[in-house]
Formats: C-alpha cells, sequence, structure tokens
C-alpha cells in the first residue's frame, strides 16, 4: 500500500507538471524574465513578503489547485473569447477565469499596505502564475475550436499538454533560465510597446497569436517535424511577452 501511494503521488506530481499550462520549465522561464526587468524597489518589497524569488513560486497555483483549499481555483488558468477574439463579460464564465482572476488579484494589491500578509502572498502567487497562463495556446477557448488529441513524437497525447510542455521537451529541452537567457533580449522600446495594455489586451493579443494552432492539427493529427518549428517559434514568442508583461504588472504595483 505504501508504495503505491508513492506511486500515485508521483504521478500526480508529473500531471500538475504537464497538464496545466507551460509545464514547470515554462512558467519559471517566465517569471525569471520578469524577475530581471523588475525595478529594485518592486523586487526587494516582492521578496519581503515571499520570502524568496518569484521563480520559486512560478507553479505554485498547479500544485496547490488539487487541495481541497484551493480546489476553487481549477477553473481559473483558462479563458474564452469570442468570435471576434474579444474577452468579454459574455464569454467570463462564473467559476472564473485567467482574466478576471487576475484582474481581482491585481485590484487587491493595488492595496497591499492594508493588507495583512497573507493575503498579498497568495495574491501575489495567483498574479505570477496567472499572466504565464493567460499566454500559454491551449489556454485560450474559442468557440468552436477544439482538439483533443494528436499523434506526437511518435505517441498519442493530448493536444493541450502538447502546447503545456511537449514543445519546450521536443526542442531544446533547457532549463528555465538558459530559455530566460535566450529569449530576455528585446530592447526598452520593445518591451515597453508588449507591455502596454490591460491584462484583457494582453489575453486578446494571446488568441490572435494562437489561433493558428488549430490551423496546425486536427484530432488525430500526426504532428511532423514542420510542425515543431512552427510552434517553437509561437511557444518562445509568448513566452517572452508574458515575462516583461509580469514584470509590468509587478513594477507597477510594487
Amino acid at each position: 500500500m505504501k508504495r503505491l501511494a508513492i506511486l500515485m503521488a508521483l504521478a500526480s506530481i508529473i500531471f500538475t507538471q504537464s497538464a496545466f499550462g507551460w509545464g514547470r520549465t515554462g512558467h519559471d522561464a517566465i517569471a525569471c524574465i520578469a524577475e530581471r526587468n523588475l525595478t529594485p524597489k518592486a523586487k526587494k518589497t516582492i521578496e519581503k513578503y515571499l520570502g524568496n524569488s518569484i521563480i520559486y513560486y512560478a507553479s505554485w497555483m498547479d500544485e496547490y489547485r488539487r487541495t481541497p483549499e484551493y480546489k476553487h481555483t481549477s477553473a481559473w488558468h483558462m479563458g474564452d473569447v469570442d468570435e471576434n477574439m474579444k474577452s468579454t463579460d459574455a464569454v467570463r464564465r462564473p467559476t472564473g477565469d485567467c482574466v478576471a482572476e487576475l484582474e481581482n488579484a491585481i485590484e487587491r494589491l493595488k492595496h497591499y499596505k492594508e493588507l495583512d500578509d497573507s493575503t498579498v502572498i497568495v495574491n501575489l502567487k495567483y498574479v505570477i502564475h496567472l499572466v504565464g497562463d493567460m499566454h500559454c495556446p491551449s489556454h485560450i477557448r474559442y468557440p468552436g475550436l477544439k482538439v483533443k488529441n494528436v499523434v506526437f513524437r511518435g505517441k498519442k497525447q493530448s493536444y493541450h499538454g502538447v502546447w503545456d510542455s511537449g514543445v519546450l521537451n521536443a526542442t531544446h529541452d533547457w532549463s528555465y533560465s538558459e530559455y530566460a537567457d535566450h529569449l530576455d533580449r528585446l530592447s526598452k522600446k520593445e518591451i515597453e510597446a508588449i507591455s502596454e495594455g490591460t491584462p484583457a489586451d494582453w489575453f486578446e493579443d494571446s488568441a490572435r497569436n494562437c489561433r493558428v494552432i488549430y490551423d496546425w492539427a486536427q484530432e488525430g493529427s500526426e504532428l511532423d517535424r514542420p510542425f515543431l518549428f512552427e510552434a517553437k517559434a509561437l511557444v518562445e514568442d509568448q513566452i517572452t511577452r508574458a515575462g516583461y508583461r509580469l514584470a509590468r504588472v509587478l513594477n507597477d504595483l510594487f
């Protein structure tokens, strides 16, 4: 029984890391890019609350969503757009989504000096993770578009999982810091242009950029090397955008 419990726990960890949005490497790379672009004041203030780097908590929401205390956050990792790629109240789900809950966490943190430390900490963790999730191609729901399973690297896999971690693992398979070294190279002007707007604007930008993944695959498609080349470029671009936008949010708040 003890051996079975250990195996189940390991399976749960693997599932958590591969099926919930970017996987650990992607989320860590986003947080690493953001941390490298924080102002000294923001970095110092955030570390005072977290007691650690933001990278340490980049996947915290994925790890805790299965606990009774945070089960209500399970629906927060994804979001919907309408036929015009708009994130409107009409497509918002009552259980929450990545845009609405990111906006809520940001609004709370605008008054962080008036909040108790535990409230600041949990909302910081939400922000760190949800900015990443809203840039993951498989975390955007489009009306009438869905691909459940494909053949990737010779195996039947969920299309969702291909985008969460499969593409990263199948290309360079770098550490998060190596991805950050490679991607954090934009000019100040380019960073400012990417970081303009609101979370809803960023989600709609992601929706426009990522809609193409449903042209690249249909149910049961066997994904080949040309797919991987295109997917790699999209994933790296989305991680870069998420990193700079996360830095913008945190710098504005702290």
